[in-house]
This record gives C-alpha cells, structure tokens and sequence, in this order.
C-alpha cells in the first residue's frame, strides 16, 4: 500500500486543473515603457511556436532583470490582457504572504455543549471551521485523537458543525467540465476536509486475482467497492483510470465496472464524491467510529452557542507551507481558500468580492491602477481571469526586493526537478523557480530564472490560443535561452 505522504501528494497534484480557457480582454494603461526593449522572439522560441501553430499575437513574453535597473532583455505584447490560467495564484500568494505574514495559521475550534462524566460527553459536540485549507486527514484524526484524550468515548447528543465563516453562492462542481469527481473542481468550504477529495490506494493480489482498493478517510454511510478483477494477464498499464471505469451512479458508493492492469502495480487515485456538502459530514463521523468511538445522535449543520468557549483548537501548518503546497502542485481549492482568507481577514466573514476587493487594494496600494489583475476567484480556474505580462512582472520584481522573498519562491516548482515542472525537459534543470498554468486554451509560465551570466531574471511566458497546450516546448526553450544569458 502507499503510504499517507505519497497519497496526499497524489491528492494534491490531482486538484490541479487541465480545464478550459477563454480570456477577457481589457485595454490597460502601459506602466513601463519598452522603448528600449528588445522586442524580437529568440529564434529557437519562434520556431517552437511555428510548430506548435501558435501564432505570435496569441502570446505575451517577457524578460528582465529582478532588479528592473535595466530594460527588458524580452518585451513581447506585455501590456495585452491575457488570461494566466494557474499562474494567478502567484498573485494571490504573494498577496498573502505580503499582508498576512509566513507564520499566519488558521485555527478549528472544538467545543463541548455539556460535561464528561465516565467517558461519555452530555450534550452536543461543536466543530467550527474557519477557512483551514489544510484539514486532511491525518490531521482529522489527530483532532479526534485529542478530543478522546479530553475523556470522551461517547458522544450523547449530536456533532454540529460550524461552516458560517464563508458566505459562498451554491457550488455545481459539474459545470466547469462536467467532471464532478475530479477533486480540482471542489468547492471551497469553512469545514474543507481532505479537499473533498477521498484517497484511494489500489494494490494488485495477483493470488486472488483482483486488484484491491482503500478508501481514506474513512467515510460514514458509504458503500465502497473494496475490490475490483485485475485485467488478462499481460494488459498494458495505460490509462488504467478509464480501464477501471468508474461508475458513481449511486451517491452512496463508488464502484468500477472495469478491471485493473496487474502490470501497474500499486496506484493512488483522488476522487471527490458525490454530494460534496455532506464530505465533512460523513468524514468526520466515519473517522470517529473507525476510532471506536461512539454517537447517538447524528452529525449535522449548525452554530456554536454564543459565548460557549472552546475545549482546544486545531492549528493548521503555517503559510508558507500552504503556499508551497500550492504553488509547487497547483492546488486550486487550498488557493481560493487563501484568496478568501484575504476577504475575511477585513469584513469577519469569507466571500469572493470580499477578497477580491482586498487584493484590488493590495495591489492599487503597491503599483496603482494600472494594469489591476482580474483575479476572480484567486486560482485561475476561471475564464474571465486576466493579467498582463507587465503588471505580473513588475509584482515579480517587487516580490523578490521583498522580506517574504525566500518563501515566495522556494514556493515555486523548480524546473526539471519537482512539482509540476519536474517533467520540464529545459536543458537548465535546476536554474529556475517557476509557476506553472494550464487551460484548454491557455498555457502560462512565470517566475525566476539564474542565468549563466550571473544574474537573476523575471521571467513571463502566456499564450492564449486553440494551441496553447502545445506551447511547452516553446516555453522550454524560453527557459533555456534566459539561462545562457
């Protein structure tokens, strides 16, 4: 079987987001003057592109100094709005380790609604969610854990969670692609437990001929499949997913009509549920019969009494590890779930014009008005999420004269060595921290790069276009050539 690290890292690369893309076009001030910028794509970068059959006007390109003394090295349309797919989440990162410092943390208060007397607590149980992106389930168990430590066993009434903290309009997770399960298309919630997504680890027994299948967290009133036939001996591992065929007809179970290659050995798969309201729910319960303990009531929404104080408080990791986790795999539901503490932090209460009217003011405060990102919902899972080459960089160069600098881009994937750039097939392995962004129709690369000259250079890279999935040789090679600088 796998173990908890492998799966939450499959858990978290599974909430990137391989999704559609059109771009809002906004006419923005230029900021910068390129006068003295060289405008020409390197050539091995055009010829890329010709390949790709993305033409030059579906790009922005952009290439300077970290310390912006000089003029670009590359100035390619980097005032045209373009849509950055996850590169956005550079912003909205950066704007939270800007106003909320490395160390911040979200805290899950827990309280008892009556006393404890010989292991059992009289009255209900209180679980008030406050934005933690970073609830999995390792740490779900450690809450319970202590809440056992506290001396109850059993629980004589009902487990009411707290989700009030976000204000959020209802969430189809179909309508985006019309692939509810995938976890990137969950919705934020106060309560976000293991991302709505559950964990499966799929190990082959040749013996018995089946491949068999655990499911974490344990989830209360479902039925899963625990086992599915491997395929004829010999079958290729391929696309073992669509060989599985997974069926989600029933919202209480999920089940495979298929059958699983032995040759794959063993495999982890992130799969988020049907009805997403009631993960919490069914989670939480699950996890603490399966620790033995017990309830009489049900688990259920609800509010904490006013002035009932809690018994301990679950902290999540800091910041700057959230911020790592979503940069370097592209997690979109822990990013809206900072871009959304950035909202509550001001008004108490969690919303997406909330947040979005507090990074609008960041960013005014810092580089004004002009060329102000469209960030939507602060993840780039959106098709009217916008940005230009120029404003991004310039926010770049600010980022890197800054103190959380060294959190901001250890952050980022580091290129031909991990996260989603570990695939990078750059002739620079290792010389670049760069976030990555990927749509139907939209591709995006952005960060620093150490060139052999000895400097340190900002580095933009977008396309919008039927194409733009085919741009990463191009973007490889735009790596390549800032590295031989």
């Amino acid at each position: 079987m796998l173990n908890h690290k492998s799966i939450l890292r499959h858990t978290l690369a599974a909430l990137s987001l391989p999704l559609l893309s059109l771009f809002a076009q906004m006419p923005l001030a230029h900021a910068q003057s390129s006068a003295q910028s060289d405008t020409r794509i390197p050539a091995a970068v055009d010829a890329a592109l010709a390949r790709a059959k993305i033409p030059r006007d579906a790009v922005s390109l952009l290439v300077m100094d970290v310390d912006g003394k000089s003029a670009p090295r590359l100035a390619w349309r980097t005032h045209q709005s373009m849509n950055p797919a996850s590169v956005m989440k550079l912003v909205t990162t950066y704007a939270a380790l800007d106003q909320l410092g490395p160390a911040y943390v979200w805290r899950t208060p827990v309280f008892l609604g009556g006393s404890v007397d010989n292991g059992a607590l009289r009255g209900n149980l209180y679980i008030q969610g406050q934005g933690d992106p970073k609830l999995v389930l390792e740490r779900l168990w450690l809450m319970l854990r202590r809440l056992q430590g506290l001396g109850v066993k059993v629980i004589v009434g009902d487990i009411i969670l707290d989700r009030s903290a976000f204000q959020l309009d209802a969430h189809n997770a179909a309508t985006f692609d019309n692939e509810p399960w995938r976890p990137y298309n969950a919705s934020p919630d106060a309560l976000l437990v293991n991302y709505k997504a559950l964990a499966l680890s799929i190990a082959p027994d040749s013996g018995a001929g089946v491949a068999r299948i655990q499911y974490d967290p344990p989830m209360f009133g479902m039925n899963n499949q625990e086992a599915v036939p491997l395929a004829a001996p010999n079958s290729d591992c391929g696309d073992w997913r669509s060989k599985m065929q997974l069926d989600m007809n029933d919202p209480q179970r999920i089940a495979f009509l298929g059958a699983y290659p032995a040759q794959c050995g063993d495999k982890s798969w992130s799969i988020a549920p049907a009805q997403p309201e009631r993960f919490a729910a069914k989670a939480i319960e699950g996890m603490w019969r399966d620790l033995g303990g017990k309830l009489t009531g049900s688990v259920r929404d609800g509010r904490v009494p006013a002035g009932l104080q809690p018994a301990f408080q679950s902290e999540s990791p800091s910041l700057s590890e959230v911020v790592r986790d979503i940069n370097k795999y592209s997690n979109n539901i822990m990013a809206q779930h900072v871009f959304l503490t950035l909202g509550m932090q001001r008004t108490g209460v969690a919303s997406f014009e909330a947040s979005r009217q507090a990074l609008a003011q960041w960013w005014q405060a810092r580089w004004g008005a002009a060329e102000l990102p469209a960030v939507d919902n602060g993840a780039g899972l959106s098709r009217n999420a916008a940005i230009t080459a120029n404003g991004l960089g310039l926010m770049l160069q600010s980022a890197w004269a800054s103190p959380v600098m060294p959190e901001f881009m250890a952050s980022m994937p580091i290129v031909g060595v991990d996260g989603t750039l570990r695939r990078s097939n750059s002739k620079y392995a290792g010389a670049a921290h760069l976030k990555t962004g990927t749509l139907r129709d939209s591709t995006a690369l952005a960060g620093y790069v150490d060139a052999a000259n000895g400097r340190r250079y900002v580095l933009v890279a977008m396309a919008n276009h039927a194409n733009a999935g085919a741009a990463r040789a191009a973007w490889d090679a735009l790596i390549d050539w800032t590295a031989a600088q």
